[in-house]
């Protein structure tokens, strides 16, 4: 048998191709030879990975050092007999873990939803008649019969071509149908370039042939690039590793404040129970139990935002890593573009016309006097309507059918008023030359309404075209000879128009009496019909914004260098005031030899071309090596190895292939690139909502440990019991951090550069207020615990009431200190969140029932406060909020906003 791979074939000739396969053209294999190929080579099916059980899913969900601690803590409690604290902590890990499970879960069911697609079947020759098999059953030798729409079963090398054209955006990124021949290419010829194959997974755009299978499965192009996104890892989300390293900061301090404090308490006589006790008060006191819920819930909401603005998320973490990206690679095409070819400018000897994007309608070219569109535009546009065999459904987008190019030509022809069909009433059509790869050129005949004769209309390369024309079209509607010099001058003006982007098509004429005559002798040049995919309207305002906040933008497509550096500029990703360079094709990062040569490169250049799957993966990994945290757009087969690989994979929900989707973080549902831009603010909105929520734990925690800490090495009485700090940490401190982390934020965030990669949720600032406010709130605790012993003459679980309280209060009304530094007392986003307020009177709520609900005060141990006890607890309690409010005031006023 031959090789496994088809490296080869594109550079051999039918004769060796269909020997070395032992293959006739016209038989096909036998039945017999084709199971024991199937047998031998294995279905011809891509090897899938194994998606997350449903188990799986729900374990994951407690991976986390928090909740690793807090299980600790309640192996603990229900160890030494304190079976509420037990229950409670067993209550809190579920709760998150449940959450969690149900946002992942329903993100799941979006995605199937999305990818829900049946299995094509594949047309093949066999014992010398043509069937329909599954696509599974197909082996190498079999010859494929090609029809239009047909989804390419597997990789082939052609033996019959017939006006064959295949879209190949899926895997190599090209936006233009590929024109097919049999004509072996050169050996090192770039995938994009070998027009003699056809690869799995590609489509039929229009016309037939047969090809002869050279492999399938896993040994196809798209198998090769599936292996690649198996092989490409995803590291940890940044939230996630900001939390466990939180959490692993929380439990050392935790473990080694419990024996400090312990050991010591010993040492000073106390009693082993009481120290047992003291040490389950310090661990539940330091674990901010309420933070995976708080940020878990955060999150989910953020997923539920995204789902409305046509994004779906499939980890709840990338809604927050979104919020860290410091470079998007974003493909070209139908991303950056419409994905639909314009007739955006028409060129004749004679004057000029361009669309107006926003009216969508022609305008005379500024040097056209009058302002009037002129006949010979017009006559150019009826040529390129009249050559053509699209179908512009005027219904239905979707039931448009045809090559991008000429649907473009006849969309063109509706804004002038001439639609195909009127068109066609005025001139019949007599005869039709299909496209020829060869000549690069398609032709028809239409007898002429006035007089009978036999109009020949041509389109096709404007090389070509200006080799058969010998004259050109003048104002009069006649003809004069066409010069060198003019000849020249047209081909420069196409250059030019090329390195800009377009795609161009020459259009030309001549009239004869019958439909004999050759199409392609002694034509008349009409004029040049420049196409291209234009940028999405709001597409280079998205990316000024990006560029505000501190993100780079890089495309990276498979498309020419040409026009990806045309639509570069066009959209602002290429800004020549801030020395960018001109795009660079994929191969040529790769010749660099030196890692810090290719990361200067890649600060430089902001445009790559001609990107094959393994040089995006490569890309992606430079990047992330350098520090940065990487956001990759795609759609095709040929994306996933970089969507696997980046920080944030999204793929495109109307084009994506299946493929890209499953590997994909987010789901563009209106394959947007400004989603992009809205799911990165939602995501510095929630990092920014968790760090405030943290704080505020961390806050009251801290105030609780240092508390207890003092009390257990002073002798004084415990000011907070284990089940007590428990239900202030669950209830009291989660509710208002919850209402903390689904604020809504502000669209400032996008005028902040992006945090540093390895920036923690809390940083050193944090860390600082965090400790000031702590002692703050913690001698208030001590105050109220030595106040109601020595002041008030309360008994110790009086006392110990009212320290408890006091604390609660507190954190009611210290919540208004975590608003931002530039906003005013009475005017803040804390203020105008309303579930600050909603969470506020609930924590009211709880704390009076504890205070007085009979069964729930006895388990907490709690002694319903006299007035005297009120009036300590509330004075105590709103002594942090106003010295909090003082100097955030006296702050601003220091640095200057207002």
């Amino acid at each position: 048998m031959p090789e496994k791979t088809t490296d080869s074939y594109h550079s051999r000739d039918i004769e060796s191709v269909l020997e070395a396969f032992e293959c006739d053209p016209d038989q096909g294999l036998a039945a017999s030879r084709a199971e024991a190929l199937l047998e031998e080579h294995g279905r011809n099916e891509l090897v899938e990975e194994k998606g997350v059980s449903v188990w799986k899913l729900f374990l994951r969900q407690f991976a986390s050092i928090v909740v690793y601690i807090l299980g600790g803590a309640m192996i603990l409690a229900f160890s030494t007999g304190r079976f509420p604290e037990g229950w409670a902590l067993l209550a809190v890990i579920l709760v998150n873990a449940v959450i969690g499970f149900v946002s992942e879960w329903r993100a799941r069911k979006s995605m199937a939803a999305l990818q829900a697609m049946g299995k094509p079947h594949a047309h093949v020759i066999r014992d010398g008649e043509e069937k329909e098999i599954a696509v599974e059953t197909v082996v190498p030798g079999d010859v494929l019969v090609l029809g239009p729409e047909d989804i390419i079963p597997a990789d082939a090398r052609l033996i019959e071509v017939d006006a064959l054209r295949i879209s190949e955006a899926a895997l190599t990124g090209e936006s233009v149908p590929v024109n097919k021949s049999t004509d072996p290419v050169g050996e090192d010829a770039p995938l994009a370039e070998r027009t003699c194959c056809i690869y799995k997974g590609t489509t039929v755009q229009e016309g037939s042939g047969k090809a002869v299978v050279t492999a399938t499965g896993m040994r196809t192009e798209l198998g090769r690039i599936s292996e690649l996104a198996s092989g490409a890892e995803q590291g940890e989300a940044p939230l996630q590793e900001r939390l466990d390293e939180l959490g692993a900061k929380l439990a050392y301090v935790s473990l080694g404040l419990a024996v400090l404090i312990g050991g010591l308490g010993l040492a000073l006589g106390r009693d082993m129970v009481e120290m047992i006790e003291t040490a389950l008060a310090l661990g539940v006191a330091m674990i901010p139990e309420g933070l995976p819920i708080v940020a878990t819930i955060a999150l989910a909401r953020g997923m539920w935002i995204m789902a409305k603005r046509e994004a779906i998320i499939n980890k709840l973490t990338a809604v927050q890593t979104l919020g860290a990206t410091q470079v998007i690679c974003t493909d070209k095409t139908g991303t950056l573009t419409e994905n639909e070819m314009v007739m955006r400018r028409i060129l004749t000897p004679e004057g000029n016309a361009v669309l107006d994007t926003d009216s969508h309608t022609y305008r005379a070219g500024e040097e056209d006097a009058d302002g009037e569109i002129n006949d010979l535009v017009h006559h150019a546009v009826r040529l390129g309507v009249l050559c053509n065999n699209a179908e512009l459904s005027s219904d239905d987008d979707d039931a448009h059918r045809g090559d991008p190019t000429e649907l473009a030509l006849l969309d063109g022809g509706v804004a002038l008023e001439m639609a195909r069909e009127k068109l066609l009433e005025q001139y019949p059509e007599r005869r039709e030359v299909d496209f020829d790869p060869d000549v690069m050129m398609m032709a028809t005949y239409h007898e002429r309404p006035d007089d009978g004769e036999i109009l020949v209309s041509v389109k096709g390369a404007p090389e070509r075209v200006l080799e058969a024309c010998s004259t050109i079209a003048s104002a009069d509607g006649g003809s004069n000879e066409l010069s060198s010099e003019e000849r020249e001058e047209w081909l420069s003006r196409g250059d030019e128009l090329a390195a800009q982007g377009f795609r161009l098509l020459a259009v030309a004429d001549k009239v004869v009496s019958n439909t004999d005559p050759d199409p392609y002798e002694e034509l008349r040049l009409v004029g040049f019909l420049a196409l291209d995919d234009p940028p999405r309207s709001d597409v280079k305002e998205a990316i000024e914004a990006c560029h505000s906040a501190g993100i780079d933008v890089v495309m990276v497509t498979g498309d020419r260098e040409t026009t990806a550096h045309a639509i570069g500029k066009e959209t602002s990703i290429v800004n020549k005031e801030e020395g960018s360079e001109d795009a660079k094709k994929g191969e040529e990062l790769g010749e660099i030899p030196s890692e810090r040569e290719k990361r200067d490169e890649l600060s430089r250049t902001h445009v790559f071309a001609r990107v094959s799957p393994e040089q995006k993966l490569n890309l992606v990994k430079l990047l992330q090596e350098d520090g940065k945290v990487v956001a990759m757009t795609g759609d095709g087969v040929n994306d996933t190895p970089a969507l696997k690989r980046a920080d944030i994979g999204i793929a495109m929900g109307k084009r994506g292939t299946d493929a890209a989707k499953q590997v994909a973080d987010m789901v563009l549902r209106n394959d947007d690139f400004s989603t992009i831009l809205a799911a990165i603010e939602q995501g510095r909105i929630i990092f920014g909502n968790i760090r405030k929520s943290v704080v505020f734990m961390l806050c009251t925690n801290l105030s609780e440990i240092i508390a207890v800490g003092i009390a257990a090495t002073v002798g004084l009485p415990l000011p907070l019991l284990p089940l007590q700090i428990l239900y202030l940490n669950v209830l009291t401190d989660v509710f208002p951090a919850l209402a903390l982390g689904v604020g809504r934020g502000s669209h400032e965030v996008l005028k902040d550069p992006p945090r540093p990669k390895n920036e923690g949720i809390m940083t050193g600032a944090e860390w600082k207020r965090t400790v000031v406010w702590g002692c703050i709130l913690a001698a208030c605790v001590l105050c109220g615990l030595l106040l109601s012993l020595e002041v008030l003459g309360l008994e110790e679980d009086a006392a110990i009431t009212v320290s408890f309280l006091t604390l609660g209060f507190a954190k009611l009304t210290f919540v208004l200190n975590l608003r931002d530094v530039r906003s005013r007392v009475f005017n803040n986003e804390v203020l105008r969140n309303k579930w600050i307020w909603f969470s506020s009177a609930f924590c009211l709520a709880l704390l009076c029932a504890a205070a007085y609900l009979p069964g729930l005060k006895d388990i907490l141990s709690v002694v319903s406060p006299t007035l005297p006890a009120w009036g300590v607890i509330l004075g105590l309690s709103v002594i942090p909020v106003v010295l909090g409010q003082i100097w955030l005031t006296l702050r601003r006023r220091k640095e200057g906003l207002g």
